[in-house]
């Protein structure tokens, strides 16, 4: 007989399923180009709009950068903290492009940003995280190796594209986590155990995380 403590049971079931989701249909809507990395083929944005919309495009066709961007989102809900994790992130991802088009170099890149989603992914897990200002401070050194990558698809680009292009990566970005931190405190709201819901998730992205980095290394 359905009675409403078997609603409730349904919903605490769904609630990690429906925040599984949040990184999930990304993986499956973009599945095909998700490694491509270049909305434009490789090639610098000639103009604004091409900069804006390569942009908006960079973190989204990257599976790394968006996972990283969803559990950046997710954790600030986790910890009831405000949007200041993937804020930190987004800015000094920034900062990351400026260094890649200064020609420094950043030591491996690409396993570090794999690792990223895989740390982050674990302290999502954990029971208790560590402290906020520790957690912003990995999510900065994070976007440094992030923006230092997405720096790759603007080399060479005058100043209105690439303008155009900071500012498409970092409104994607903020809007992808806020997405995720908005549907994430609605869950949590309405979870009877958050805590395992989070950590459910948490698990999940260190799982596909580990899946990019184990890529990055064989690569």
């Amino acid at each position: 007989m359905f009675t409403l403590h078997s609603l409730k049971d349904s919903r605490s079931r769904l609630s990690p399923v429906l925040l599984l989701g949040l990184p999930a249909l990304g993986l499956l809507f973009i599945a095909a180009p998700a490694f491509a990395h270049h909305p434009f083929g490789g090639q610098a944005p000639a103009n604004a709009l091409q900069g804006f919309l390569s942009g908006l495009g960079h973190p989204v066709i990257g599976l790394d950068h968006l996972a990283f961007v969803v559990t950046a989102g997710l954790l600030a809900a986790a910890m009831g903290r405000d949007l200041g994790i993937p804020l930190g992130f987004v800015l000094a991802s920034i900062l990351g492009t400026v260094l890649h088009l200064m020609a420094l170099d950043l030591p491996a890149p690409e396993s570090i940003i794999a690792f990223s989603v895989l740390l982050f992914g674990g302290l999502l897990a954990m029971k208790r995280y560590p402290q906020f200002g520790i957690i912003i401070m990995l999510a900065e050194l994070a976007g440094i190796f992030h923006g230092y990558a997405y720096g790759e698809a603007v080399v060479g680009a005058e100043m209105a594209p690439l303008v155009a292009y900071l500012t498409g990566f970092a409104a994607v970005q903020m809007a992808i986590a806020t997405i995720a931190y908005t549907i994430a405190n609605s869950l949590k709201a309405k979870s009877p155990n958050p805590g395992l819901m989070f950590r459910f998730a948490g698990f999940t992205l260190a799982g596909i995380g580990t899946a990019f980095f184990s890529s990055a290394l064989m690569g």
